[in-house]
């Protein structure tokens, strides 16, 4: 008989290895989009669309996989929907002509809805003060965005393009039998028989959900959209070929995976509320300098007209993006340690939603990116639209949570109490 401790960290370790790989795949175009792209004679605005139309899918999917997993299980809703991606991730490599990748790419987006299915597959396996670690640790899967810059590169570089799916598809086979073998399924962790779906709906109408969904929109939804975009601004503002772009931009969505389980950590120890905040602040600075454009400005002196320039070389616009995808990894965690805290009976149909919201707000950023610059001439004008949302978080998270605690002098969090 298998120790509840062990069945614990299997249940963790795979499904973190599951989601790492979904991840990657659901960012799969940010890479081969590029030689996609060229091939294709595709403008800014139809790559933003192809490389999010995965995205799409993957949000929507979101609130019944995680509804479908409070009522049937993590293991089975997870395992069959790894098979479900293998067939769709293989026919890209067959795929011709631009609307051939657009339908690959919705089925592909499959794979992004995993993440409702193993959060709360995950959570229900810890207690309440470990929740907020054990998330992180699973939400850690979203360093695959990181894999797909490291590995698709190279397969790019030495095989082309088609040979990235064949490749991608192999590993989920391989994944999802490996984790139907190394999982376990507790019947304890599901709803009852008698809870209807619209019944588990019902929490949907408290308005801490929305503002949840808009805090994830821009810690998630903004990674994920810059984890698709950043590979081809680094060829498009800096120059770099992909392999060196792909890998500069992996300074900005490794640590965006990988140090969520640090969030998960600082979230059980100084609460959700004052982690999402200096989030929250730390990404308004950081956009701010990234937004602003490369300029170049001529002044009349005394001794004739003079020229300056300012932009932000590529090692400083590195770090500033490295800053952003740490604070966006504590804030991943931070938002689903508030949902684990205050809707513990309905972590799947409530991180469904949140997921869903932050998954869609992943798929509209590229395409929105892509528009701005076609329609500016302004590549920097990405980070000005993110900004903008990082504005609006703040602002909300002030007026329902801040005015009523002392954050920044260590005082009560009021998150869980104050009615929005």
């Amino acid at each position: 008989m298998v120790s509840r401790k062990r069945q614990q960290i299997s249940v963790l370790v795979m499904s973190t290895l599951a989601f790492t790989l979904c991840f990657a795949a659901w960012m799969l175009f940010a890479v081969i989009g590029i030689p996609i792209k060229a091939e294709l004679g595709l403008n800014q605005t139809q790559f933003g669309l192809l490389a999010s139309t995965p995205v799409l899918t993957g949000a929507l999917v979101r609130l019944p996989l995680g509804m479908w997993t409070d009522r049937f299980g993590g293991r089975i809703v997870f395992f069959l929907l790894m098979l479900a991606t293998v067939a769709p991730i293989y026919l890209i490599a067959h795929a011709t002509e631009y609307w051939h990748f657009l339908v690959a790419g919705l089925f592909v987006g499959l794979a992004g809805g995993s993440f409702s299915v193993g959060i709360a597959y995950c959570a229900r396996w810890f207690d309440r003060k470990n929740q907020g670690f054990a998330m992180g640790v699973f939400g850690a899967g979203n360093s695959g965005a990181a894999v797909t810059k490291f590995v698709a590169p190279a397969l790019v570089v030495a095989f082309g393009w088609q040979v990235v799916p064949q490749v991608y598809a192999a590993a989920m086979l391989v994944t999802a039998i490996a984790f139907w073998f190394l999982t376990w399924d507790d019947p304890t962790h599901r709803v009852g028989k008698s809870v209807s779906f619209a019944a588990q709906l019902r929490v949907l109408k408290d308005p801490r959900v929305w503002k949840y969904c808009q805090y994830y929109s821009i810690v998630f939804g903004g990674y994920v959209g810059l984890s698709l975009w950043m590979v081809q601004y680094y060829v498009a503002e800096y120059g770099f070929d992909i392999k060196v772009a792909a890998l500069l931009a992996a300074c900005f969505s490794l640590p965006g995976g990988v140090l969520r389980a640090v969030g998960g950590w600082l979230s059980d120890r100084y609460t959700a509320h004052k982690v999402t905040w200096w989030v929250m602040w730390v990404s308004w600075i950081c956009l701010f300098f990234l937004s602003y454009p490369q300029t170049q400005f001529t002044v009349i002196t005394v001794s004739g007209p003079r020229t300056f320039d300012i932009h932000l070389n590529v090692w400083v616009f590195t770090a500033l993006m490295f800053v952003v995808g740490v604070a966006w990894a504590f804030g991943k965690a931070s938002v689903f340690k508030y949902i684990s805290d205050e809707f513990p009976k309905d972590i799947g149909a409530v991180s469904g939603i949140v997921g869903l919201v932050g998954g869609l707000g992943g798929f509209l950023l590229p395409i929105m990116f892509g528009a701005l610059v076609d329609l500016t001439g302004v590549r920097s004008s990405a980070f000005m639209l993110l900004y903008g949302v990082t504005w609006v978080s703040l602002i909300w998270m002030y007026w329902t949570e801040v005015r009523s605690t002392d954050v920044m002098h260590g005082g009560r969090t009021a998150a869980a109490s104050v009615s929005d």
